[in-house]
């Protein structure tokens, strides 16, 4: 195979994982060594106030929204999220803002 061939299939490789990168997630990460509750997760994200990161040119509102919920409702602090507010280039770099939010009962 000539070296145009096989850098052209790198590429391709590159750009098709590359495509997992934009998908919102909840900005809360668990500390594996931590000793007390308290520094157990870090991230922008607390049971009581969900904050998601998102690009905001490949996920809509209401996807970012259901994340919000659905942390709300898992972490048992309430039924739905209310936004609070966003902040750009927060984030990592395929998904820089942050979406901020409050659980509401």
């Amino acid at each position: 195979m000539s070296r145009q061939k096989i850098i052209n299939m790198l590429l391709l490789t590159v750009f098709l994982s590359s495509c997992s990168q934009f998908d919102a997630f909840v900005d809360r990460r668990r500390e594996a060594g931590a000793k007390n509750p308290e520094s157990m997760y870090v991230g922008a994200s607390k049971p009581d106030a969900p904050a998601i990161c998102y690009n905001s040119i490949y996920t809509k509102y209401e996807r970012v929204k259901k994340l919000a919920d659905e942390e709300c409702v898992r972490q048992k602090t309430g039924t739905h999220a209310e936004p609070v507010r966003q902040t750009l280039f927060t984030c990592r770099l395929f998904v820089p803002n942050h979406y901020y939010f409050k659980c509401e009962k």
